[in-house]
């Protein structure tokens, strides 16, 4: 495992995560953990940006947990940890704001996005790229899954790895993201990326009801079934694309072009679809609720394992900033 690259990825404990989440990272990270060292990370000092209620927290923190096991992360494969159980990354952080300007911060997209919607924006909010590339840089990641509008945060993470190197001598990895092309944004019930903010998202673990439900609520254009359809602008469809095998999509595909299928039956199919992935997941997750201790303890040696590595790391920062003797 020691000559395994080092992945690195989290998801915020702000709620459940919706089939946006897995086929655009979760997904993933079931795959790499048979070919790399990952560390996968609840990142819940970043959620105290909007999540403030301590009892939430703890309940997001731990419901996520529950997901990613539900998905299928092996704990004997992958490191699962809470960002807060490696407290050096606050601290690497504030030797970070030292290297970094305010200017290029706000060069942020999330800080731009906040300030354009007039956001009370508070300092976590505008420091959330420095303690995102201290998450990063302190595990030595060599490959970051993220989605499209994350990668900003690995070129952070790059340049101010670079810039630290230049400075102090080489000490920090340099990460490269990985973004899976095909579903680097994954289209919610209004047409947007899905998201939990735009209140557009399906979630992961749906019930059959909320699935169908959902999925008849995704907007179409006005087109008859005996109207041809651009299968590439549907939103349907799109969906369709993650959960239909290849020659069914080819199949609806050609309905779609030849005017043969309507978007009441399109939507029907695949909301059987969606049912038939999600239902063993559902199921795994409810029998590993019924053990939260299991999953605390799961947490509480990924962080003890991922905290050694970022103590060292320390060690060798102070060394060369010149804050040990």
């Amino acid at each position: 495992m020691d000559n395994k690259k080092i992945l690195l990825s989290g998801i915020k404990p702000t709620g459940r995560p919706h089939i946006g989440n897995y086929f655009g990272a979760l997904k993933q990270w079931v795959t790499f953990q048979e070919e790399y060292n990952s560390f996968i990370f609840i990142p819940d000092y970043h959620a105290l940006t909007t999540v403030q209620d301590g009892s939430l927290m703890r309940s997001f923190s731990l419901d996520l947990a529950i997901d990613l096991l539900a998905i299928g992360l092996d704990p004997n494969k992958v490191t699962l940890f809470k960002q807060s159980d490696v407290p050096e990354v606050t601290e690497l952080t504030w030797i970070f704001n030292c290297l970094t300007t305010m200017p290029y911060l706000m060069r942020a997209h999330a800080f731009k996005d906040a300030e354009a919607k007039n956001k009370d924006i508070n300092v976590g909010i505008f420091d959330y790229p420095i303690l995102m590339a201290a998450d990063i840089l302190m595990q030595d990641a060599n490959l970051v899954p993220v989605g499209q509008d994350q990668k900003q945060h690995v070129e952070y993470a790059r340049d101010i790895a670079e810039k630290f190197n230049r400075i102090f001598g080489e000490t920090f990895t340099l990460p490269e993201s990985y973004i899976l092309d095909t579903v680097a944004v994954v289209p919610g019930i209004d047409g947007q990326k899905m998201s939990k903010s735009y209140n557009n998202h399906i979630p992961l673990f749906a019930k059959d009801d909320e699935i169908k439900s959902l999925v008849a609520k995704i907007v179409t254009d006005s087109k008859t079934p005996n109207e041809a359809k651009d299968p590439e602008s549907d939103n349907i469809f799109a969906l369709h694309k993650l959960f239909s095998s290849t020659e069914e999509l080819q199949t609806i595909e050609s309905r779609y072009k030849n005017g043969e299928i309507g978007y009441k039956e399109s939507k029907d199919i695949l909301t059987q679809n969606m049912i038939n992935f999600i239902t063993p997941m559902r199921q795994k997750r409810e029998e590993i609720a019924k053990n939260p201790d299991y999953v605390k303890d799961i947490l509480k040696t990924g962080g003890q394992k991922a905290r050694a590595r970022a103590m060292e790391k320390m060690q060798l920062v102070k060394e060369k900033t010149g804050l040990q003797f």
